[in-house]
């Protein structure tokens, strides 16, 4: 029996979905199982085949925990969903690695370089994809944007039009990147989910135009056979130490042909599950490279213009009752 954990699974009840859909039909016995901090409050942990509670993913223990747990419930492939995870992980890989179980997880370095905007910039910039202008906050042009270094899921980002909010700003100016502000009126904003091979080879790539955004995750998207397709090919063919989904963010114009890159998680992305139903099964190929050991081709056969639309769902179930 193979069984696949889908860590710190909170809301990814899709994602969860598809991978039970994705093992069932390489192995009909197969489990999908989750973790999480409170599995309990975690939709997605009650869609699974089991789930445990595991610390936070930033407490010193995680991987520890985490190792132990896979071993002992004989857990063959982990799969990461959160930022704060991905780094305890990225390192602990060997010793999961040693215990039997495969972490689909980039390299230290990368996930590192994902992390830190400032880094991810650099990367852009290495391999020919234009970044937003920085901004001199001491001498500024309005209006421009800000976001942290370090932050997640658009926390701490904003529009800022006036010198008063950039006064406010700047009182946590060593986190602060100030660039130019790319007006929605002129730039298409796009997701795009990358899928890397065990050699770090681009295999897919699927950008998905952001239509409206909840609380940092996309809540209306299209996938778009646009100009990031030929460009990401080429400039992203190979990126040393990626493994799995990644997930990066571009601006496009579509009258000018400017692309601007402006950040890359190294996970998969909460609107992911659009490009599943376009055909870019992650999932199965994960499945393939993690469990089978077979390779996987490159693919470009994705439905363009498929829109989805999300919506909020419950899971209902007695309070007092455990799960396994």
């Amino acid at each position: 029996m193979t069984r696949v954990l889908v860590t710190s699974a909170g809301q990814r009840v899709s994602l969860v979905r598809a991978f039970r859909q994705e093992l069932a039909r390489i192995d009909p016995e197969g489990q999908v199982l989750t973790c999480d901090h409170r599995p309990e409050w975690s939709p997605a942990c009650q869609v699974a085949d089991g789930t445990f509670a595991v610390p936070r993913a930033d407490a010193p223990e995680y991987a520890d925990v985490l190792v132990a747990e896979c071993v002992r419930r004989q857990v063959a492939v982990v799969v990461p969903t959160i930022d704060t995870e991905l780094l305890p992980l990225a390192r602990a890989r060997q010793r999961f690695a040693d215990a039997g179980v495969q972490v689909v997880v980039s390299s230290p370095e990368l996930v590192a370089t994902c992390r830190d905007k400032r880094l991810t910039s650099a990367f852009f910039r290495e391999r020919g994809i234009e970044v937003p202008a920085p901004v001199d906050p001491s001498a500024p042009t309005f209006p421009l944007f800000v976001k942290p270094y370090d932050g997640s899921r658009s926390a701490g980002a904003a529009v800022i039009r006036d010198p008063e909010d950039l006064r406010h700003a700047r009182r946590d100016e060593e986190r602060l990147m100030f660039m130019e502000y790319l007006d929605g009126e002129h730039y298409e904003e796009h997701t795009v989910d990358l899928y890397y091979d065990r050699q770090h080879e681009l295999r897919c790539l699927v950008p998905r135009r952001r239509l409206q955004v909840r609380a940092g995750e996309v809540s209306k998207a299209v996938t778009s056979r646009n100009a990031l397709v030929p460009f990401l090919a080429e400039r992203m063919a190979r990126v040393e130490g990626a493994a799995g989904c990644l997930t990066a963010q571009f601006f496009l114009d579509p009258v000018g042909g400017r692309i601007v890159g402006i950040e890359v998680n190294a996970r998969f992305g909460g609107g992911y599950p659009l490009s599943y139903h376009a055909g870019a099964n992650y999932p199965r190929w994960i499945l393939d490279e993690y469990v089978r050991d077979l390779p996987v081709a490159p693919y470009d056969d994705w439905r363009d213009q498929l829109l989805m639309l999300r919506y909020d769902d419950e899971v209902i179930r007695d309070a007092a009752a455990g799960r396994p």
